[in-house]
């Protein structure tokens, strides 16, 4: 479902300002040019109905100096159609600019902010904010300039009108009071109408996502017709709002259409009673019948003003990803060769008024595998995210090898903490990719070394071995350079593919999230050996569910309603019925499952 945009409107509308002009900025030079083009070409326009009546005179006289005239108006022809064709191709330029600007700014704060923060946005609203609505707004800052330099024509031919012969511009300026009520109320009513519209629009692509993705689900209940119900339900109203939009755009295009026409005939009839009077020429009457067509042009505005007030709208919508707030990261390093002790002290963590973690302090030492347990809705991943800084705590410190975690570099966190998760995404072209895919391939901002390599194909395969995907993968069509489009993969198999992405990358800490639980039991054995033995050494934070998972960790963390209720071995804990029934009914200690490598004399949680 899609998440309503929070109340502040003027917050909201202030953030896409700033955003439009910031891309207008991004695309300044461009602008300028298209500016430039545009005027140039307003000038031409102004000059055209001059040089015309000027030439009309000359050749009614039979001048000679008419010939060279005729030259001067094809040649300003000429100009104002090359220099509107230069305008559009411009503008079209920063159109693009600007658009992909906006698109990398709300891309760059969504992956850049804590998860929960991007998770209140469907996946539908921000792919409708990021492609749809980002577009409207990209055009914003080149229909600014377009609409101001569209002003130049009908004002600099009022002017013009009223040089040539004040009475025909008087006759001209009677209708004009009329004119800008018409203006005022298109750009109040179409921006209210056009909002509605656009917040529908994103509601109506939220729940279309959500039904995509939920396609096996809804075929398997039988509830096809009653999800086409749900998913179109606002169909009516946007339907309604577009058709309000539309009638406000045609009756406001319609009225200034009426008007304008009306408005030439009576300068037409002005000028033919001055023209009769000889206070007037042919090429002046000429003149003056061009000037208050190029006068009458400021309706034209209309559909550039539209074109701003959609833009400013959509902005206004884009601008929920611009106020994502950035997880903050510092630019220092760890020490060399650390053994990646883990320390959280008085760590809270609160999301919508709920406390997720209360006062949590625990201290893993370098090298240990901890796995975490409890109850669902305990707190397991929210542990798992603050230990990894995949989201912030909102009271205490997380330490890696002694330096907060909030103080460390985006490069050097990534390179040195890995995450797999129940539900891993994969990206790349191939499965090779997808499990070379992660951070650490850029140097620190404070080190002058060079990018760290990306892993070679037998890395690659070693971390597939590790995790118990180089058969399956090996069966695939292309084996590693199969497409991932291409390569079908169960539950199971897409886990030990996400695992492999973590061995392949494996920092001096590794946080596995639930990420053996479509594994049978026997796979899951053997992808925990291989952790001891052949990822690189570091230390371990496991979500797990299973008991042979607790058997063989050093350390047990055990989690209650966002508490440590306590701390030990699997064998230690096993003598509280509340720990075993963590675990569910029928469940044994296990005491003769094989112990997880590491250092012996674990560290008890303090």
């Amino acid at each position: 479902m899609t998440v309503p945009d929070p109340p502040g409107g003027a917050s909201a509308a202030r953030t896409a300002d700033r955003a439009l002009r910031a891309a207008a900025r991004h695309s300044a030079g461009r602008l300028a040019a298209a500016s430039a083009c545009s005027v140039a070409a307003a000038g031409a326009a102004l000059a055209e109905p001059a040089v015309l009546g000027h030439t009309l005179d000359l050749l009614l006289r039979q001048d000679p100096a008419g010939a060279r005239w005729i030259a001067w108006c094809a040649a300003v022809i000429a100009a104002e159609v090359l220099l509107d064709a230069a305008t559009a191709r411009l503008t079209g330029g920063v159109d693009a600019r600007s658009t992909a600007w906006l698109r990398r700014l709300g891309l760059g704060r969504l992956l850049r902010t804590a998860p929960h923060r991007a998770a209140r946005h469907s996946p539908g609203e921000l792919s409708a904010r990021l492609t749809a609505q980002a577009t409207t707004a990209g055009a914003v800052p080149a229909a600014v300039v377009t609409a101001s330099v569209a002003l130049l024509p009908p004002l600099g031919g009022l002017v013009a009108l009223v040089l040539v012969d004040v009475w025909t511009a008087l006759a001209f300026l009677a209708g004009l009071p009329l004119l800008a009520l018409l203006l005022r109320a298109f750009a109040r009513d179409s921006g209210a109408s056009v909002s509605r519209y656009q917040e529908v629009q994103l509601d109506l692509a939220g729940r279309l996502v959500e039904a995509l993705g939920g396609a096996r689900t809804i075929a398997a209940a039988g509830t096809a017709e009653r999800e086409q119900a749900r998913v179109l339900a606002r169909l009516p109203e946007l339907g309604a709002e577009g058709r309000r939009t539309w009638r406000i755009y045609g009756a406001t295009v319609a009225r200034t259409g009426a008007l304008m026409p009306l408005l030439l005939y009576v300068v037409l009839g002005v000028g033919g009673v001055r023209l009769a009077e000889g206070a007037l020429g042919v090429g002046g009457l000429l003149a003056a019948v061009r000037y208050a067509g190029l006068a009458a042009g400021v309706g034209a505005v209309t559909g550039r003003l539209a074109a701003v007030v959609r833009g400013r709208a959509a902005a206004r919508r884009t601008a929920a990803l611009f106020e994502l707030p950035e997880l903050p990261q510092g630019e220092r390093r760890l020490p060399a060769a650390g053994p990646g002790a883990l320390e959280l002290c008085g760590v809270r963590v609160v999301r919508a008024g709920t406390v997720l973690l209360h006062d949590v302090d625990l201290r893993i030492p370098g090298g240990a595998t901890a796995v975490v347990v409890g109850r669902s809705g305990s707190g397991k991943t929210t542990l798992a995210a603050v230990a990894g800084r995949l989201t912030a705590c909102d009271a205490g410190r997380v330490l890696l090898d002694g330096v907060p975690l909030d103080e460390l570099s985006a490069e050097e966190l990534r390179r040195e903490v890995g995450h797999a998760f129940e539900r891993p995404a994969l990206f790349g072209g191939s499965v090779a990719d997808a499990i070379a895919f992660g951070g650490g391939s850029q140097p620190c901002p404070e080190s002058d070394s060079k990018p760290d390599p990306d892993p070679d194909p037998v890395a690659v395969r070693a971390a597939a071995r590790a995790a118990g995907a180089d058969a399956f993968v090996r069966r695939l069509p292309e084996g590693y350079d199969t497409a991932l489009q291409d390569a079908p993969l169960s539950g199971g198999e897409l886990q030990r593919l996400g695992l492999a992405r973590a061995f392949c990358r494996a920092g001096r800490l590794l946080v596995l999230d639930d990420a053996t639980s479509s594994l049978d039991t026997l796979t899951a054995r053997e992808v925990e050996r291989a952790l001891a033995r052949e990822v690189r050494p570091g230390t371990r934070l496991v979500v797990a569910h299973r008991v042979s998972s607790a058997a063989r960790a050093d350390l047990v963390v055990w989690l209650d309603a966002g508490r440590v209720r306590a701390t030990g071995t699997h064998t230690e804990l096993w003598r509280d019925p509340d720990y075993r029934a963590v675990f569910g009914e029928g469940t044994r200690p296990e005491t003769d499952a094989e112990p997880a490598a590491g250092p012996p004399g674990r560290e008890a949680v303090r």
